[in-house]
């Protein structure tokens, strides 16, 4: 029998260029067998096969736009039904090349890293990342792996190649936005090393959080709230739910108390419009969350958290980490966040700078609690008091908007019956 094989749900993405076909007319592949990259301009995905066969016919060539639901290729398949088809997973994200690490220019002028060069190399997208981060032209690196595939060490030796071929202009080497790029440094000189792959996350992440800092005029606001009485509800309501298999932690009650801040402070929950002079007021209230994962961290989104109440919060946070750490999150779990909470407190730390996750304009950060002497007029009496830092983006929110949001999300926090209003 024939299966047919379609782009599966790939989130909010459309008319997404394919730029490598993994397979050939022949090939025999599994279930979850990666067939095709695409490259949008926020991500390169690899799409897993929903079924297992032989390809006999291929339906899409490198340079083509695909969205959901388009045919991929045709498979002979042994009997049976397809097995439904697998949400494509960003592989890794494709920055633009704004703060390359090539410790040096070569004497010639480098090939330019085109559109073009990419789609015709056969490389995972992990290596297409990573030389675009080093604004190195696929099409002129010779690949090692099967099939001529291009690996990471093949980027590195092309680079080698290339830097010692002019030393004397290293020192004119301007990275993107005329940032001086870090200089490579041959560390085995000083003693073994090992590279380690990082984790998929971390890959996906790091241009993203890279591309936020330079471009966000980023701020950090830091106060403590006094959760002394809101704690004591806290446990009671945790006792009462770990009966029913779920657990309520502190970061229930932040999400909630965050969205009424965000309700007297809009501007907050914005985004800045992409022509620079309107902000963009959302009426809705996502609010993502960094979850801790064994690849890295990666950031859910409570969808409508407005409309829900401690309880159903606390599922939600639940559910969503552990789908995380599982690795079975979908795109859909994260996106369309206008706020994001990054707690810390499981770990410890007094204060720290969490980076603005654009196009948001805000993120809250939270640390470990801890008892502390308070003054409250007569004497100093012992208070639990949780450390806050509200990172945000100076061109939507200035100092005063940010510390008034702050005051009002620990006045929340102070009294837990506000929480109800």
């Amino acid at each position: 029998m024939t299966i047919e094989v379609k782009v599966p749900d790939i989130g909010d993405f459309d008319n997404v260029p394919v730029v490598t076909v993994l397979v050939s007319v022949g090939d025999v592949i599994a279930v979850e067998d990666p067939i095709v990259e695409l490259e949008s301009d926020k991500a390169t995905m690899e799409v897993p096969s929903s079924a297992a066969g032989t390809v006999k016919e291929i339906k899409v060539a490198e340079g083509d736009n695909v969205s959901e639901g388009s045919l991929i290729l045709v498979l002979e398949g042994e009997g049976g039904a397809a097995e439904p088809a697998i949400e494509a997973a960003p592989a890794a994200a494709a920055p633009a090349p704004a703060a390359p690490a090539a410790p040096a220019a070569p004497a010639a002028p480098a090939p330019a890293v085109t559109d073009a060069g990419f789609g015709k190399a056969h490389a995972s997208p992990s290596v297409r990342a990573f030389a675009r981060q080093l604004e190195i032209d696929l099409a002129s690196v010779n690949g090692s792996g099967r099939k001529g595939r291009i690996l990471r060490e093949d980027i590195t030796a092309y680079l080698k190649s290339s830097t010692a071929a002019a030393p004397a202009a290293a020192g004119a080497a301007q990275g993107g936005m005329g940032i001086p790029p870090i200089p490579a440094v041959d560390f085995s000189k000083f003693g073994a090393i090992e590279d380690v792959e990082m984790p998929r996350i971390k890959k996906i992440s790091g241009p993203a959080l890279h591309r936020s800092w330079l471009n966000i005029p980023h701020v950090t606001h830091n106060d403590e709230a006094d959760i002394t009485d809101l704690d004591k509800y806290r446990k009671e309501m945790d006792t009462m739910a770990k009966e029913d298999g779920y657990r309520v932690t502190l970061l229930s009650f932040v999400i909630k108390a965050s969205v009424s801040a965000l309700k007297q402070h809009w501007e907050v929950n914005s985004s800045i419009h992409p022509d620079g002079d309107k902000l963009i007021k959302k009426s809705y209230y996502n609010i993502g969350f960094a979850a801790d994962t064994p690849g890295g961290l990666m950031v859910p989104v409570i969808k409508d958290a407005d409309k829900k109440g401690l309880v159903e919060i606390s599922k939600d946070l639940m559910e969503l980490s552990g789908k995380a750490r599982a690795g079975e999150l979908k795109s859909a779990d994260m996106q369309g966040a206008t706020f994001t909470i990054s707690s810390l407190g499981g770990i410890g730390g007094t204060s720290f700078t969490p980076i603005v996750n654009a196009p948001e304009v805000a993120i809250l950060g939270l640390t470990r609690s801890k008892m502390a002497p308070v003054w409250n007029g007569e004497e100093f009496v012992p208070r639990l008091m949780q450390p806050l830092s509200l990172s945000y983006d100076h061109r939507a929110i200035d100092g005063a908007l940010a510390a008034r949001f702050t005051v009002t999300l620990k006045t929340l926090l102070a009294d837990m019956r506000k929480l109800m209003w």
